[in-house]
């Protein structure tokens, strides 16, 4: 029986399981964002949306493990930037065009390819940045991916909802495609997670405005997100407010 050790070179082939679990999630988010796309051709929207949704919670995840777990790599980040691009720029699109714009003109096929190519430009610029210490970290240069998405996907929230059918408004929604887009690559400070402290006292109060939210996304998915985008929506003009309407400088 040989009791040699394993040698150095073997070690480094290996790696912990723990160590893939961010890329693990970066790819379920991905494959949730390309099962949407499917299910936005079978005509399902809320199942699409809802896969759009979750994969939200994914992409949140992953990096949090990387961060966590000390597993943080170039590959995970170019991994991460290729699955926001699908889940959160061309899914939304592609989306929104088979409620709303599928039959309409082309002009609005122009919007949801504004919409897309944004969300492209702007994961490269965040490609482009990410190792330079820019900011106070609290805040994000436009409009997220993720939370682009969201913000495109609002007049689905809207019509599904009950609140505003605007299906007999495709142009609207086509243009408000086009504002998000332009949303992404602006210059506008916009509202980070990481900024949200929480005093010790009202640890309690935020446990159960979370339980509220949970049984808000149970019971009134669509109208939850409705109030989510418009409470965002005003952080964003908030931000325009203090820059004094310098969106792009």
């Amino acid at each position: 029986m040989s009791n040699k050790a394993p040698k150095p070179e073997d070690q480094r082939e290996r790696i912990p399981f723990y160590m893939l679990l961010p890329n693990l999630a970066t790819i379920s988010g991905m494959c949730l964002g390309i099962t949407a796309i499917r299910y936005a051709i079978e005509e399902r929207f809320e199942i699409a949306v809802t896969l759009i949704l979750i994969s939200g919670v994914f992409d949140g995840l992953d990096g949090l493990l990387a961060r966590r777990l000390n597993a943080a790599s170039d590959f995970g980040a170019e991994l991460d930037s290729l699955s926001d691009f699908l889940c959160f720029g061309v899914a939304p699109g592609l989306i929104v065009y088979e409620f709303f714009l599928r039959g309409q003109t082309g002009i609005s096929w122009i919007f949801v390819l504004v919409y897309i190519t944004a969300a492209c430009l702007r994961l490269a610029r965040f490609n482009v940045t990410r190792e330079k210490k820019t900011g106070d970290g609290k805040s994000f240069t436009g409009v997220p991916a993720p939370a682009g998405a969201m913000l495109g996907l609002l007049p689905l929230f809207l019509t599904m909802s009950d609140l505003i059918d605007l299906r007999e408004n495709p142009i609207l929604v086509a243009i408000w495609l086009g504002i998000v887009g332009f949303l992404m690559i602006s210059q506008i400070k916009t509202f980070s997670p990481k900024s949200i402290r929480v005093p010790r006292k009202l640890v309690s109060i935020a446990m159960f405005g979370v339980v509220i939210c949970i049984g808000l996304f149970i019971a009134q998915l669509w109208r939850l997100m409705v109030v989510i985008d418009v409470i965002y929506l005003a952080s964003v003009l908030w931000s325009v407010i203090k820059s004094k309407g310098r969106v792009l400088s």
